[in-house]
């Protein structure tokens, strides 16, 4: 059984975590809704901006003249998984759910008998997949000293892709990364960037006539390199969102567990010193009596 002294000394030192654990929700709270706000923003945008390229890919189909960013290298053999994680921990399980999906691909990939190379962007994500997949890192980009991700931040991992891309030195890029939905949910997420996924639109185009100016192989090979770098500042805020959030819910429900700690150790103590005290009071009257 701890002495009094051991016990007072676990109070202080839960009461300390408590204040370190709140002070961090409440930062994490205010970089939350920045962060949110850039997200959301940059939603419509990236929206239409896909809308319209589906338009052009739609209009070039399987043209020869395509442009590779869109029809690709023919084949699938060797994949390149960008994986996008935060900086920093202590943000519950953002980054490990990023990862596990991440691994979950690699298997799949490697079990259909597919190369797999990866880029990691933040140091989470390297230090979770290093461990079993250290054998097929190409690159890490180092984002620690980048306070507000911009565009030019997005644009130096498009390069980064998009010339290993020209080189061959892959067929298919995806990027992963963690969709933010609300504080407590965030859903991990696999988008092809290379070649150009065409989605499926619900908009009914079929009264509408597009004519494009010049035409759309030479939009789209201008507008694809762009489309890779959106879709990776996307992504890149989306994981900035997420990962305030899970802070603010994760160090939440740190204080709130440093609270229940700080209540039973202080039942403990309040026990052990009442014990001590009877004992004292106990050995006073024997002494008393004795005489």
């Amino acid at each position: 059984m701890p002495n009094l002294k051991d016990l007072k000394n676990r109070i202080a030192s839960v009461k300390s975590t408590r204040k370190i654990t709140k002070a961090m929700q409440m930062v994490a709270a205010a970089k939350l809704r920045r962060a949110q706000d850039a997200a959301e923003m940059a939603r419509p945008y990236a929206e239409r901006f896909t809308a319209v390229m589906s338009k052009l890919a739609a209009s070039v189909g399987d043209a020869e003249n395509a442009p590779r960013l869109l029809s690709g290298t023919g084949k699938d053999d060797v994949q390149l998984l960008v994986v996008m994680t935060a900086e920093r921990g202590l943000c519950g399980g953002f980054n490990s759910n990023i990862a596990r999906l991440a691994r979950i691909e690699i298997e799949k990939l490697k079990a259909e008998g597919k190369t797999v190379k990866i880029l990691t962007v933040g140091k989470k994500g390297r230090d979770a997949l290093k461990r079993d997949h250290a054998d097929l890192y190409i690159d890490h980009v180092d984002m620690s000293d980048v306070r507000n991700v911009g565009y030019a931040d997005a644009q130096k991992i498009a390069k980064n892709v998009l010339d290993r891309f020209d080189n061959g030195e892959f067929d298919v890029a995806k990027i992963f990364f963690s969709e933010f939905e609300n504080v407590v949910t965030q859903k991990p997420t696999i988008q092809q960037v290379i070649p150009f996924d065409v989605p499926e639109t619900d908009e009914d185009d079929s009264d509408t006539f597009y004519d494009f100016e010049p035409g759309e192989e030479e939009i789209l090979r201008d507008l694809l390199p762009r489309g890779v770098a959106m879709a990776i500042f996307s992504g890149l805020l989306e994981n900035g969102a997420s990962e305030q959030g899970a802070r603010m819910s994760a160090m939440d429900n740190a204080t709130r567990n440093a609270g229940e700690m700080i209540d039973k150790l202080t039942i403990e103590y309040n026990r052990s010193r009442q014990a001590v005290i009877t004992n004292e009071l106990i050995e006073i009257i024997s002494g008393a009596e004795a005489l």
